[in-house]
């Protein structure tokens, strides 16, 4: 069975100040999208796409590329993320800024086999992750039940300073997804709406998506639907606007297309947003190394 990983590495760490992608956290220079990877691969994914910009094409072949070729036998596939690769003909004028999530999928279309997930290149989500999402994607997923992994709250926040998080509603099926500011105050979780502003404290214990998800291959021609209502939408600004995944899910959802399911999950998430949170991954990665869970040198043979 073709089981595809597509990586979102088109981002830059704009708060972290540059790629932060490729900043070494494990003890032979491992970053933190090895790690996703080779668990994504001990749990039976069997081709990796890298969604990047053109201009980074070298840099992640002669570093993740050639580790992982080096090493396993999984297909890897690149693909690019063009403003200019949509659906209808649009006039972005002098835009730089990549349209979003929900277009990164889009530009990976033809790469693209079989039952796929989702994960961001910059964070880190745990081995039993990736477990509970390759038996969904081998059990359950079709073109009209797919899937999200929810990971706690007080388990994706970082003391530093605030982060950006896809807070869910829902219990065993997603509702509806509500893309938030969140702010850590003495142990307490503040969540600002970016959609309606409204302020509010939340539990710990609520999910929130970190993206990743599961889909069938069904789900893309979903997305160049959305895509083309959003860029035709007069209300969209093309100037700033971005297609994010969750947008794609909404629409799903709204028109009952197909079901999301919420796969819960006690792993801690770890990631770099801010130049301090580093650390604290490298001992996260350390305290693992030394409970067995990872190898000291990822990609040895």
């Amino acid at each position: 069975m073709k089981k595809t990983l597509v990586v979102m590495a088109a981002g830059m760490g704009s708060r972290f100040g540059g790629l932060k992608q490729i900043e070494p956290v494990g003890p032979s220079g491992e970053y933190i999208i090895d790690y996703s990877i080779y668990d994504a691969i001990r749990c039976g994914f069997n081709k990796i796409v890298f969604i990047i910009k053109e201009e980074n094409l070298d840099i992640f072949r002669q570093t993740i590329g050639k580790r992982i070729e080096g090493s396993t036998d999984v297909e890897i596939a690149y693909a690019f993320q063009k403003i200019s690769d949509i659906p209808i003909n649009i006039d972005f004028g002098d835009r730089e800024k990549p349209l979003g999530t929900g277009h990164a999928i889009y530009c990976a279309r033809n790469d693209i086999e079989g039952n796929f997930a989702v994960i961001n290149a910059d964070d880190f989500y745990g081995y039993t992750s990736f477990e509970k999402l390759s038996r969904f994607l081998e059990e359950e997923a079709n073109d009209n039940t797919y899937a999200l992994v929810g990971y706690k709250l007080k388990n994706t926040v970082t003391d530093n300073g605030s982060v950006k998080r896809g807070v869910c509603f829902g219990t065993d099926k997603l509702e509806r997804i509500d893309e938030s500011l969140i702010e850590k105050v003495d142990n307490r979780y503040i969540r600002t709406s970016l959609e309606s502003k409204k302020k509010e404290e939340v539990s710990g214990d609520v999910f929130v998506s970190m993206n990743l998800l599961a889909f069938s291959k069904g789900f893309l021609k979903y997305i160049s639907t959305s895509l083309e209502e959003f860029l035709s939408n007069p209300e969209t600004d093309l100037t700033t606007g971005e297609f994010g995944i969750p947008t794609v899910i909404e629409d799903v959802l709204e028109n009952n297309l197909a079901t999301v399911k919420i796969i819960e999950t006690d792993e801690k998430w770890y990631g770099i947003t801010y130049k301090e949170d580093k650390q604290m991954v490298v001992d996260a990665i350390n305290k693992m190394i030394e409970s067995g869970i990872y190898k000291k040198n990822l990609w040895e043979k």
